[in-house]
């Protein structure tokens, strides 16, 4: 059974990041949505190619309305190691987070195949959640590949806005 439907709210998500401040959802005012961006962490390099767009494309999705965050369940230590050698200087980068709560997140886990994976992490999920902090919509991988394209997503949101386009897949 799915823990996240569209139109209903997401599971609670307070998140240590490595700016030294707490995020909480709950705490989020986006005048049309808060992203949240889940990703494999420091060992995935389609992960860093991923967050590193995103950085360069932050000031479109903030002036969409849109707030960004983006989280792993790495340690803290290796989120500062990310954000001092990927290029996302923009971006809020959470850690810590636990695969008890991934799963509450309905995202795929992971053992590591290698000896630069965790033992265990989750995989890449891309979730707009509009301000009331219901599902609008998600995209849950199970493998690092085919994630949703951000300049087709800047698209998506401006056709959303424009047409008051109702969140799918409640039923």
């Amino acid at each position: 059974m799915k823990n996240l439907i569209p139109r209903q709210e997401v599971p609670e998500l307070i998140i240590d990041t490595v700016n030294g401040m707490t995020w909480n959802l709950r705490d989020q005012q986006p005048k049309n949505f808060t992203m949240v961006v889940f990703y494999r962490g420091l060992h995935c390099p389609v992960c860093k190619s991923y967050l590193e767009e995103l950085n360069s494309k932050i000031d479109e999705f903030r002036d969409k309305g849109v707030n960004v965050v983006c989280i792993s369940s790495n340690t803290g230590s290796l989120a500062e190691e990310t954000t001092t050698k990927w290029d996302i200087e923009k971006l809020t980068i959470g850690f810590d987070f636990s695969i008890e709560n991934a799963r509450k997140w309905d995202l795929f886990v992971s053992e590591g195949i290698s000896d630069k994976e965790p033992d265990v992490f989750f995989e890449p999920a891309l979730f707009l959640i509009k301000p009331d902090r219901t599902l609008y919509a998600a995209s849950i991988q199970s493998m690092p590949f085919a994630r949703p394209k951000f300049d087709d997503l800047l698209k998506s949101i401006s056709f959303i806005l424009n047409e008051d386009y109702p969140a799918r897949g409640e039923a």
